[in-house]
């Protein structure tokens, strides 16, 4: 017999259907109160505009309508207009975030299976960067300008080693500081979480802060990092003690940081030093450089919500606006990556197959669906690349390629006798006390 034919706009309403899966099923309701905008038809509506491929904010949300109205054709439908929806948005958007992120999160505890650990540990990576922004007096007020660029905001995310799906973020503007991002995403974290920080994220003050929380931790330092040895203060690792001491935290009656130092030889002869709180026991030294080469998930993350769904600048007139439109696309790229990560294929690496995604996404939202099968019989034909790299991945005539210079490696020395002193005297205030 032959096979029957399905008509693409079926593909739409598949869709609807697979996105009931990472929706919270109360808190939603399908018809609103008030309005023409339901909690519900605004929540897919933003998902769907993440994922557009249209160039202005009005035509993805023309886009993203008709589909919605596609996949609910018996109710009322929403108001057509760009403003009216992101004034709704915007209304509710800290209410609607909180729901759906969280019943991401429970999906991701829940569907993770293998993944939800990297071998004994629970590993979030974190790094920032930065969204630009249009050019308008009102953004360059309110975001304000780093350097010679324009408006932007800079976002800090928290990304799950195992999947390679976000957890949590924060967004700021373009000089706030992306520690302090950090510090308040903390609390975000599940219990006995693994933090992996690049060396931006180094400073005294985050440290302390961080191991005051009880919260394990392995950072990579650089070159504007002294380490010292041999202060007589606490000898927690065997042969690899090191203490973080700067001369403000010490001025200031601060503690020295107690950490255990790992350096990592490459095949290349290249030095790193990594630094944990944990011991040879809690983390082997393969271990810490297994997971801190899986960090670098979170950079393809970033290459990927920037180039691949082209959401380098957010195109919102307003920082309200533009903060909003940078959080749900950040919830429909989450979306999108879940979809990917529970249809590929077995031990296909959870980077791998982002564009493939997006372009049967794009086309099921466009009407456009394969008449040949149904969403399922898609996804199926994903395929994963097997051949192996023999020399580092490069782009020759990439105009921005970026040429920074490596962190380097800290500074290592023993500590002065003015330092034991001090240290000592501190050990015996805080005995007394």
């Amino acid at each position: 017999m032959p096979r029957s034919r399905i008509d693409p706009r079926d593909h739409t309403i598949q869709f609807r259907q697979a996105l009931r899966r990472y929706l919270p099923q109360k808190g939603l309701p399908l018809i609103g109160k008030k309005g023409r905008w339901s909690d519900r038809m605004l929540v897919l509506t933003a998902l769907l505009m993440a994922v557009s491929s249209l160039g202005s904010l009005q035509e993805r949300l023309s886009e993203a309508r008709a589909a919605v109205v596609r996949m609910y054709p018996s109710r009322r439908r929403p108001g057509e207009s760009y403003a009216g929806f992101i004034g709704q948005l915007v209304r509710h958007s800290q209410r609607l975030l909180a729901l759906v992120t969280a019943a991401l999160r429970q999906r991701m505890i829940r569907q993770a299976g293998a993944s939800w650990k990297v071998g004994r540990h629970l590993a979030f990576g974190v790094d920032g960067t930065k969204s630009d922004a249009p050019r308008t007096q009102a953004n360059r007020k309110g975001l304000k300008t780093a350097g010679k660029s324009g408006p932007q905001q800079l976002l800090v995310m928290l990304l799950h080693i195992g999947t390679g799906l976000p957890w949590s973020w924060r967004r700021g503007k373009a000089t706030d500081s992306e520690r302090d991002l950090l510090r308040e995403l903390l609390d975000a974290l599940p219990a006995g979480a693994l933090l992996l920080l690049d060396a931006g994220f180094t400073g005294y003050a985050l440290l302390q802060h961080i191991l005051a929380t009880g919260r394990p931790v392995l950072v990579r330092a650089g070159a504007n990092v002294t380490l010292l040895q041999k202060l007589g203060w606490e000898f927690k690792f065997h042969g690899d003690t090191v203490y973080v001491w700067p001369e403000k935290a010490r001025a200031a009656g601060g503690e020295p940081l107690v950490l255990r130092r790992i350096v990592v030889v490459d095949g290349r002869n290249r030095r790193m030093c990594l630094l944990t709180n944990l011991s040879e026991a809690e983390l082997t030294f393969a271990e810490a450089v297994a997971l801190y080469r899986r960090r670098w998930g979170i950079e393809v993350f970033f290459r990927g919500l920037k180039q691949t769904l082209a959401r380098r600048k957010m195109l919102s007139d307003s920082p309200e606006h533009a903060g909003v439109e940078l959080d749900w696309t950040l919830v429909g790229y989450w979306v999108l990556g879940f979809l990917l990560w529970e249809n590929r294929p077995a031990g296909a690496p959870v980077t791998q197959g982002l564009a493939w995604a997006l372009r049967l996404v794009r086309g099921a939202l466009a009407g456009r669906g394969d008449k040949r099968g149904s969403v399922a019989t898609a996804w199926r034909q994903f395929t994963v690349d097997r051949y192996r790299r023999t020399r580092p991945k490069a782009a020759a005539d990439w105009p921005h390629k970026k040429n920074d210079p490596p962190c380097g490696m800290p500074q290592l020395r023993t500590a002065t006798a003015a330092e034991k002193r001090c240290a000592q005297q501190l050990a015996r205030r805080k005995r007394a006390a």
